[in-house]
């Protein structure tokens, strides 16, 4: 057992570089006229790194924005589609009252007629004389009923 104030030995590790030779990179096959160009590049320690240029990327060319975004356009439409069937319902209600008008005056104009003509065969005469007319000629009533 170690007395709580005396000093341990300390043990010092210097780190050292870990060298990493990087898989071979998949050859791929290309046409002739489109290989890049390789470049080499030397280090301050001398070693030579050799790979292909990379081209920066280029940003996708923005499509040009529409003047009016598509949801203005939609609700637009929308607007006026509902207005068209607004003003279709109201020319279809206002169709539905003509005709229920136009069958009102139907049926009163019927009954007028008919009602008329009721009234004109009840108290016409048609050469009577306001009652019924029998002509009694060799008539023989047996038994009160008569026989003609």
């Amino acid at each position: 057992m170690t007395a709580p104030n005396r000093p341990t030995a300390v043990e010092v590790h210097q780190p050292h570089p870990i060298t990493v030779h990087p898989p071979a990179a998949p050859v791929a096959n290309a046409q002739p006229h489109t290989l890049p160009t390789v470049a080499s590049v030397v280090l301050p320690d001398g070693r030579v790194v050799t790979g292909y240029a990379l081209n920066p990327a280029q940003p996708e060319p923005v499509a040009a924005k529409p003047v009016v975004s598509r949801a203005a356009v939609n609700v637009a439409l929308g607007g006026v589609g509902f207005l068209a069937v607004c003003g279709g319902l109201l020319l279809l209600t206002t169709f539905i009252a003509a005709l229920t008008a136009l069958v009102t005056q139907l049926i009163i104009l019927a009954a007028v007629i008919f009602g008329g003509w009721i009234a004109v065969q009840l108290f016409s005469a048609h050469g009577h004389g306001g009652g019924t007319t029998v002509n009694i000629r060799r008539a023989v009533f047996k038994r009160n009923h008569f026989h003609g």
